[in-house]
């Protein structure tokens, strides 16, 4: 499966008010055509949030078209575990 899990950008410094540091957080892109149902679970049993990011598309006749795509965001090692749920997830849905 292609890695599509990105560090979320930015732009407020990672230290906030009384010295404490802000926690990373990490975007997994959803592949188009990913059930409803699975993506309403994931956000049910993960600590993960549901956003929307622009992102350019670089296949078929696409090529550098920008489109809204969904992401789970979250800390690395919960949105590691998103993957891997998800990915195995899909391979049950479409019988593999």
């Amino acid at each position: 499966m292609e890695e599509h899990m990105q560090k979320e950008e930015t732009s407020n410094p990672p230290e906030q008010e009384g010295g404490e540091m802000e926690e990373q957080l990490f975007d997994l892109l959803i592949p188009p055509g990913v059930p409803r149902k699975m993506i309403m679970d994931i956000v049910q049993k993960f600590d993960v949030e549901l956003v929307t990011r622009k992102e350019r598309l670089y296949f078929a006749n696409m090529e550098g078209d920008e489109r809204e795509l969904l992401a789970f965001r979250g800390k690395k090692e919960v949105m590691e575990e998103v993957q891997t749920y998800l990915y195995d997830e899909l391979k049950k849905f479409i019988g593999e």
